[in-house]
């Protein structure tokens, strides 16, 4: 069980890499600067691609959950 409030859950299990980053990109807009979004993804590439496109996008990437399916918590942060 998360400690985070999520605004907004993506189901991208099965998505191969880099199609979970790609979808996140799409739809960080969809949530308010401060909210949280919690990726379901089954791509363990995840755990390294989210930090690098929280990096250079200016978004945060809160933590991660390993399990079947991995959860990676996003918040908006601009």
């Amino acid at each position: 069980m998360s400690e985070y409030t999520v605004a907004k859950v993506l189901d991208l299990k099965g998505l191969p890499c880099p199609m979970p980053v790609v979808k996140l990109s799409q739809e960080i807009g969809s949530v308010a600067v401060g909210e949280i979004i919690e990726v379901l993804t089954t791509d363990p590439g995840s755990l390294s691609d989210f930090p690098a496109w929280a990096s250079t996008t200016g978004h945060q990437v809160l933590g991660s959950e390993q399990g079947s399916p991995i959860k990676i918590f996003v918040k908006r942060c601009k």
